[in-house]
């Protein structure tokens, strides 16, 4: 797509779509999400959607102290939205040619902290992939009960961006070179193959 015109600043009009699907995707990040189904119409080919840039609950995703009274808004926004965004690639034709990831740098701890919110949690935590061609529907891995420990079938930050990559149509042993030196692109990881049978 080109980046400059009216043609692609029409794109930004979502004015132009009618009133009950803009309600369906629902607010702020929804209108983006929106947006990001016109933008992959226009011909772009990758887009990324910050959400809770408003700070619907008063703190964010980080939700230490009084943050976590509000996460429940968060958590609805984000259902809200995405759910719409699937539904609305698939219809268009577009879902299957489309990855979605929806990710995080770190999870939660089952437990509350000092304050009442919760801290940091990299042991384990999920990230959702929709489309792409991949195989949808499934759960890979699994934690124990309180999501504190993994339990079976882990995949690792390389694994993931192995699956991305290779779900992208990109090998992902490849190297990049930094001079002479080869680059991993992934650190070896292995896509998941579960999700390409």
């Amino acid at each position: 797509a080109k980046l400059a015109g009216p043609q692609f600043m029409n794109l930004f009009q979502l004015d132009k779509e009618p009133g009950d699907l803009r309600n369906r995707y629902g607010g702020e990040f929804g209108q983006r999400c929106l947006l990001t189904r016109r933008l992959l119409q226009g011909g772009v080919r990758f887009v990324e959607v910050a959400h809770n840039l408003n700070f619907l609950n008063g703190t964010g995703w980080d939700v230490h102290n009084d943050g976590i009274l509000n996460q429940h808004k968060l958590i609805q926004e984000l259902d809200t939205a995405v759910s719409s965004l699937v539904l609305d690639l698939e219809q268009h034709k577009l879902l299957d040619k489309t990855l979605i990831v929806v990710a995080t740098e770190f999870g939660r701890p089952a437990s509350f902290d000092g304050g009442g919110g919760r801290g940091h949690h990299g042991k384990s935590f999920s990230v959702a992939l929709a489309g792409g061609g991949l195989k949808n529907g499934l759960t890979i891995g699994e934690t124990d009960e309180l999501a504190m420990k993994i339990e079976s079938r882990p995949v690792s930050v390389p694994d993931l961006h192995a699956t991305i990559y290779a779900a992208l149509g990109i090998d992902p042993r490849k190297n990049l070179y930094a001079g002479d030196r080869p680059v991993p692109i992934t650190d070896g990881g292995e896509p998941v193959r579960e999700l390409f049978t």
